[in-house]
């Protein structure tokens, strides 16, 4: 008898670790099969509007990044691969951001380092702008109406000038007070190195792009169009429509607001610095600065794709707080001629994405959104 009981002991004991293990391959397979199921969304939203190109990266840290190439550079052009260069456009201010904070811990700055320090030839004149300071200027609070002469930068007024003109502008508040996004302003930064015999391009290479290994990481039109493989720009003719267009140098002479290439491979590693993995880069430290809440962006919280599950927002210092249905994500979203871009992290969770696409779809507002939205849900599932 006591043989008998414990042969079926041990076919329980069998059966029961079967089952188990049969549980766990159950939720590792539901756990990779979320992310294909977003790749087939993602390629059937592409395919609806006829987007030439994309690519996505899915990044959890101790995990093997999930990297995602869809299209062609251009029409009878080569496939993307990970190694397609595109423009971030104004993902590039989460990079200057980080640049300003690298250059604040090596006391070659300071976020309260005045207007009249950045600009010492270009006076700015308007009541109160004697407080205006680098913090303000990467932090999106400068009290200047929003995208203040973006249209002298797209009839490509040189850097100086455009800087003379907003020198001359009226805040509609004092800086710090109130959230108002630029461009143009962040061109400070580059007149202000420019002066002190290095750039806004040596330094991000020296600083960032070279010690963390983003080797097809560049700024500037010639860079991008000297890439072994680049993503050429398509411009909207209907909404489903794209005709191939020409790479235009304005937003580039505003480097720090919008002037940085790169491919997927490069800004997995950038994502992998974000969550910590390069702490002699981006440290700790530089990370919590940029991405501290500073002022609040009410209008973000209607943004399509995001709309109801977007529950708070704030900028930092070139990037974007996100409170989505209780969870932080670190965001910014980039638009230039021809190109779309987001970056995303979220800390408490280890993991990030970025897509960049070679169109200016708005497929990016729902995607990106869809994205977090799914992963939230599926985090809360396991």
């Amino acid at each position: 008898m006591l043989p008998m009981l414990r042969a079926v002991g041990s076919r329980l004991l069998h059966s029961t670790m079967l089952l188990s293990v049969c549980a766990l391959c159950a939720l590792q397979a539901n756990a990779s099969d979320w992310i294909t199921d977003y790749a087939n969304y993602v390629k059937k939203e592409a395919l609806k509007h006829n987007v030439p190109g994309y690519a996505f990266v899915y990044y959890e840290q101790g995990k093997v990044p999930k990297v995602f190439v869809y299209g062609k550079t251009h029409k009878n052009g080569a496939p993307i691969t990970e190694h397609t260069v595109f423009r971030l456009a104004s993902v590039s201010k989460t990079f200057t951001g980080l640049l300003a904070a690298k250059m604040v811990e090596q006391e070659r700055l300071h976020w309260e380092t005045p207007i009249t320090t950045l600009l010492p030839d270009i006076p700015f004149s308007a009541e109160g702008m004697d407080d205006l300071q680098l913090q303000h200027i990467v932090g999106q609070s400068s009290g200047f109406m929003r995208n203040a002469y973006d249209n002298l930068i797209e009839a490509d007024y040189s850097l100086e000038r455009v800087l003379t003109a907003l020198g001359k502008l009226d805040p509609i508040c004092a800086p710090g007070d109130c959230y108002t996004y630029q461009n143009a302003l962040f061109g400070a930064i580059e007149y202000y190195l420019s002066n002190q015999n290095t750039s806004y391009h040596s330094e991000l290479h020296t600083q960032l792009f070279s010690p963390l290994g983003m080797s097809t990481a560049s700024t500037g039109r010639a860079s991008l169009q000297g890439s072994e493989s680049w993503a050429r720009p398509h411009i909207a003719i209907t909404r489903d429509r794209w005709r191939e267009g020409k790479v235009e140098n304005n937003y580039y002479r505003f480097a720090p607001a919008a002037g940085i290439n790169a491919s997927i491979t490069d800004m997995t590693i950038y994502l992998q610095a974000l969550l910590g993995e390069f702490p002699t880069v981006i440290s700790s430290d530089m990370i919590d600065a940029v991405t501290t809440p500073r002022v609040k962006t009410v209008r973000e919280r209607n943004r399509r794709g995001w709309r109801g599950f977007l529950k708070d927002a704030h900028y930092g210092l070139g990037w974007r707080i996100y409170d989505v249905d209780g969870h932080r994500i670190n965001y910014h979203g980039g638009w230039v001629k021809g190109y779309r871009a987001d970056v995303a992290f979220a800390p408490d969770f280890k993991t990030g994405y970025v897509m960049l696409t070679n169109a200016e779809t708005n497929m990016i507002n729902t995607t990106t959104a869809e994205f977090w939205k799914r992963y939230f849900e599926q985090v809360e599932d396991n």
